[in-house]
């Protein structure tokens, strides 16, 4: 490519001989290069390049003039390289001015792999954690509500902490932008101590089996709120996930109602929150980045719940009543901040993760991660399962799947 380059730059060189010394300035904001290809570079239909390439005839040198049939990669294209001329080209450049473009974007994709990998293994790290962290307080500990409040505490703690440090800006919110986010607030808080309910009464894969329903009631209620109608593929993808976790919840061992209920309702307090947040957000000029929308949420969560976590159970988190109760005190104190700190870790991380892929490729993300969460919480608490348990919870996973590769299906315009 780089021979490329410095052929078209250099094959009309007798255009301008005569002009070496002359003392105008002039620039070419735009270079077309009309023509075609069919190799697997991109070659663009008269692509325009606003290169700002600036010419003082007197240091000319005609090599810099594009005339020629000149490849433009694309950032799309097969190859995936991308070049941009955002500089004026010296009159000593060659070829390696080229190739040390494409090497520099080449190491910058390489760079933002890499970085997405990290954030996608420590997604699923800090939820893995999280979980059993959390089922290990709640076995000794079994008052959802106030575990739920002191993660909503400790997350409200770290966000108000890097806000101090300045690692992310203060928000500057109104009053229309608290209004708007207070519905999310509380299906957020919901979703939350729904959570933390089941999985204080089932097993912990038995929890993130039942939540793998979540696009169930994704479709019904955007169906319901929004109008999307949904596709036959998408509701023939949703059969595999409610027949596998119908199949799974019938030969589960820890089964029980208030734990099977409770998960539902986390995924129905969820998906509520998904679509209040297309119904009921701001405008688009103020709208606020997803780490902050985060942010806020949980403020206003602990400001919500921690009242009616006191009204419910009390002071059940003190250390003279874990004393009383013969309960580790420093045990449970230490495992407790561990879960709220993952709690809070690994929902910040799945935010900047969807600031940086499509939500189809976060929601597969996703499915792989309550793959894995399940798989670990089974080696971990040696959780007892079927053959057909098994296959209900594969069946049930595959068809989340599923429903992530349909989503990518547009419906044919009438």
């Amino acid at each position: 490519m780089a021979k490329l380059l410095h052929t078209s730059f250099t094959k009309n060189s007798n255009i301008f001989q005569n002009q070496r010394n002359h003392t105008s300035f002039y620039r070419f904001n735009h270079v077309y290069t009309p023509f075609n290809s069919n190799s697997s570079i991109d070659y663009s239909l008269n692509r325009c390049l606003d290169s700002s390439i600036c010419c003082s005839y007197m240091s000319w040198n005609p090599r810099v003039l594009i005339s020629n049939r000149t490849p433009v990669i694309a950032f799309g294209s097969r190859d995936g390289y991308e070049v941009k001329a955002t500089a004026a080209v010296p009159g000593s450049a060659d070829g390696n001015d080229a190739a040390a473009a494409v090497e520099v974007v080449v190491k910058s994709k390489m760079m933002e792999t890499a970085v997405l990998g990290l954030l996608f293994g420590l997604w699923y790290l800090f939820n893995i954690y999280f979980n059993i962290y959390n089922k290990q307080v709640l076995e000794v500990f079994p008052y959802p509500v106030t575990l739920t409040a002191v993660q909503l505490a400790v997350g409200s703690f770290i966000i108000f902490l890097s806000w101090a440090l300045n690692l992310h800006k203060w928000p500057n919110i109104s009053r229309a932008q608290l209004a708007a986010i207070l519905p999310l607030a509380v299906m957020h808080t919901l979703g939350n101590f729904s959570t933390n309910m089941s999985l204080g009464k089932v097993s912990v894969s038995f929890t993130h089996t039942i939540k793998a329903m979540e696009p169930f009631f994704t479709v019904v209620l955007s169906t319901m709120f929004l109008g999307e109608i949904p596709t036959p593929w998408v509701l023939t993808s949703l059969v595999p996930i409610v027949g596998g976790v119908v199949l799974a919840s019938l030969t589960e061992v820890s089964f029980n109602w208030p734990g099977f209920w409770s998960a539902m309702a986390s995924n129905l307090a969820n998906q509520s929150r998904n679509v209040l947040s297309k119904k009921l957000m701001v405008k688009k000029e103020e709208s606020l980045d997803n780490i902050t929308l985060f942010s806020i949420i949980t403020i206003m969560s602990f400001f919500m719940f921690t009242p009616i976590a006191l009204l419910v159970e009390g002071v059940k988190f003190s250390p003279a009543y874990l004393q009383s109760a013969g309960l580790n005190i420093k045990q449970v104190y230490i495992r407790s901040l561990l879960a709220s700190i993952c709690f809070h870790a690994y929902q910040q991380i799945a935010y900047m993760i969807l600031q940086r892929v499509s939500p189809v490729t976060h929601s597969v993300g996703n499915c792989v991660k309550r793959v894995v969460v399940i798989v670990a919480s089974i080696f971990f608490f040696r959780t007892p399962i079927t053959p057909i348990n098994a296959i209900g919870t594969g069946i049930a996973l595959a068809g989340v799947f599923l429903y992530s590769q349909v989503k990518r299906i547009k419906p044919k315009s009438t």
